[in-house]
């Protein structure tokens, strides 16, 4: 089941808001400058955008919850991440303070922003914890501490994986890139087919870059690892 639920953050999911704080930011070395900022060629018989519009789908909608130094929760939703192994997710950060309390706590809980629920998700990536931090209140929603590291979970996402912060990386761009374990998956038996996940009943959404809006997922349309025997 642990398997399961890390595949749905390479699946699907949901939006986040990148918006810097007023840290100067780190000067890039012209050597290692990103390819967006590079002059690139047109591919001919398309339409070009570089490398600035870039849309890689789906987005994840990774909702992480974290306590602060008081522990006061926290949750934000992050799009640029995903699974980078058996029982590991990875995403990277800007400065939030998100960023702060997974530096102080080395620990977080990551659900996913269904349909049921898109509206706080949505709040929760548009408003921070610096400024509001009473937000996870503020939509309705209740925490319990988790058992097994010391981060919240939100009792109204159906779906929790637990993590410990194995890696933490400032990359060049001046953001910050966590690795986490997963320790343990908890899932309400209201999303469960058969003692599975069923993403159908969960209702996951992805976030669409190029419209600014989200997606749910919807039906199942191969077999994994099946589809594509007929071509051996």
């Amino acid at each position: 089941m642990k398997k399961l639920a890390l595949a749905l953050l390479a699946l699907a999911f949901v939006a986040c808001t990148n918006t810097k704080n007023d840290n100067e930011q780190q000067n890039i070395n012209p050597k290692t400058e990103p390819a967006m900022e590079q002059k690139t060629n047109d591919v001919a018989g398309r339409v070009n955008f570089g490398g600035k519009q870039a849309v890689i789908t789906p987005l994840p909608a990774i909702m992480i919850a974290t306590y602060d130094e008081n522990q006061n929760p926290d949750v934000m939703m992050a799009a640029w991440g995903g699974q980078c192994g058996p029982h590991h997710i990875c995403f990277n950060l800007s400065p939030h303070k998100t960023t702060d309390n997974l530096k102080l706590k080395h620990a977080f809980t990551a659900s996913f922003a269904s349909v049921d629920n898109i509206e706080e998700s949505d709040y929760f990536g548009i408003v921070s914890a610096k400024n509001v931090p009473d937000k996870v209140a503020k939509v309705g929603f209740t925490v319990t501490p988790s058992p097994n590291v010391d981060a919240p979970i939100i009792n109204e996402y159906p779906l929790t994986l637990e993590c410990r912060v194995i890696e933490i990386t400032q990359t060049m761009l001046n953001e910050t890139r966590v690795v986490g374990e997963v320790v343990n998956m908890s899932a309400d038996e209201r999303v469960l087919t058969d003692g599975k996940v069923d993403l159908m009943k969960l209702k996951p959404v992805v976030f669409n870059s190029a419209a600014l809006t989200y997606h749910v997922v919807g039906d199942s349309v191969a077999r994994a690892w099946g589809s594509g025997k007929k071509f051996q």
